[in-house]
């Protein structure tokens, strides 16, 4: 009974089809054109062959070789929590014995679960060593194709990821796990349908944290916030206490989904449960830290910043600490924070760095290349929105506006992307549309980003100054 319940209503979240509380697609986005109101993202263009996603010359290269792989998968974890305990009984043994892909499988998942609750993103290259040991040992285990699919989707390889995916699901449909990591990596390719399509499949095949989280992020996605909250709901409520990552997890995303709304008060409510179910949780520290940033409270996001860097130093961490740090009068230290953003970026996050640099107004032409590059091998709404961020301070407003369509095509309820896509409209001309975007941005979340709130009510002010209609 529990299965169809959940498969009912499943279904009727995903479609959008059945008359679902909330706003639809067509009407999520103030007065949006005919055009943003299709139902999924052009699809990335699929590339003929993964190696060409592999070299990557501002990332670190994959092991080279099987010694290298194992070498890496056995390294000291060097920290006291569960994982890290796992991963060091595991790798007694296998430094020991040569040891089967079950067991490389198994340290592999231990340096998952350590990677996501450390925030650091590092350790998914031991995830990976580990995979690819055990698939060189046995080419078809399913477990085995299901961790390289999740080390590879959070090295953002998303066509490789799905192909891992797609093989695991080959010898096993029923692979939940593979499923998640098919819907993520579609959605990383901007197939919006094919994710929604493994994601029901999730949730058909298991009602629960995973599946249900992936289902409200999607309806999220989609502009229905109301529906997405109550399935988010139903992911925590399927948490399993001895899983504090996932735990927490579900309700950073939760939280997230109230921030999104300006309800800052409920988002650090949230943000406070997820780390209270995993201590020192990085996602959940940079949500609070957003709060604080929102209220004013400088010296309360610096330090919650601080914190959630040393564990996790990503590229929009410290972007925020930048901002935090500047806010707070902390000039040398502002600059320090974005010099890491800068490093981080180019290391390993070539998105963020290309939308921290449209935002600022730097490095116009490399903002650009950075976005396109990013375009040719995912086209999610997100890497859409920072193209066309890019292409706007480049002064390519066409193309820009073009890309910015493509952002709204779901209807998402995000500040920023309501905010870029009215300034660009307002600079080609189109003032009555754009200036309803910028307006709904900034009701939707007055302080979504410390930079782009301030230029959004900069330029509605200066409509109204000059006669406009902006009020």
């Amino acid at each position: 009974m529990l299965r169809r319940t959940a498969r009912l209503f499943a279904r009727v979240v995903l479609s959008g089809s059945l008359g679902c509380s909330g706003r639809s697609r067509a009407d999520a986005v103030p007065a949006a054109p005919a055009s943003s109101a299709a139902p999924a993202l052009p699809a990335a263009p699929d590339l003929p062959a993964a190696p060409a996603l592999i070299a990557r010359p501002d990332e670190a290269p994959a092991p080279s070789s099987l010694d290298a792989a194992r070498r890496l998968a056995l390294a000291a974890p060097a920290g006291a929590s569960a994982a890290d305990r796992e991963i060091e009984a595991l790798a007694r043994r296998l430094a020991k014995a040569p040891g089967g892909a079950d067991l490389w499988s198994a340290l592999g998942f231990a340096w998952i679960e350590k990677a996501r609750a450390s925030g650091d993103p590092s350790l998914y290259r031991r995830a990976h060593a580990c995979a690819e040991i055990a698939i060189a040992q046995a080419e078809g285990d399913r477990a085995s194709l299901a961790l390289l699919g999740l080390a590879l989707l959070h090295d953002r390889r998303f066509v490789e990821a799905r192909d891992a995916a797609e093989r695991a699901l080959s010898r096993d449909g029923g692979d939940t796990l593979a499923l998640g990591t098919l819907s993520d990596a579609e959605l990383g390719l901007g197939r919006f349908e094919a994710a929604v399509a493994a994601a029901q499949r999730m949730v058909d095949l298991r009602p629960g944290l995973p599946s249900y989280a992936r289902a409200a992020h999607l309806r999220w996605l989609q502009g229905d916030a109301a529906t997405a909250k109550r399935i988010m709901r139903l992911a925590i409520d399927a948490g399993d206490p001895r899983e504090p990552e996932a735990l927490a997890w579900a309700l950073t995303q939760a939280a997230a989904m109230f921030w999104h709304e300006g309800d800052h008060e409920a988002a650090d409510r949230g943000f406070e449960r997820a780390l209270a179910a995993q201590g020192e949780y990085p996602p959940a520290l940079a949500g609070r830290a957003r709060v604080a940033l929102a209220r004013g409270a400088w010296s309360r996001a610096v330090e919650l910043l601080e914190r959630a860097h040393r564990q996790s130093p990503e590229a929009e961490i410290a972007w925020l600490l930048g901002d935090a740090r500047a806010a707070a009068g902390d000039r040398a230290g502002a600059a320090r924070a974005y010099d890491s953003a800068v490093a981080a970026g180019r290391l390993s996050d070539r998105r963020t760095l290309a939308l921290y640099y449209a935002t600022k107004g730097l490095e116009r032409d490399e903002a650009v290349r950075l976005a396109a590059a990013e375009r040719a091998a995912r086209g999610d709404i997100y890497t859409e929105d920072t193209l066309a961020w890019a292409l706007y301070r480049a002064g390519r407003l066409s193309e820009a506006r073009a890309a910015s369509d493509r952002a709204l095509a779901l209807g998402t309820r995000d500040a920023r992307l309501l905010y870029h896509a009215g300034a660009i409209r307002i600079a080609l001309g189109d003032l009555e549309h754009g200036e309803r975007l910028v307006r709904a941005a900034l009701d939707l979340n007055p302080r979504f980003d410390l930079t782009g709130a301030a230029e959004a009510e900069q330029l509605l002010a200066r409509r109204t100054s000059r006669g406009g209609r902006a009020r």
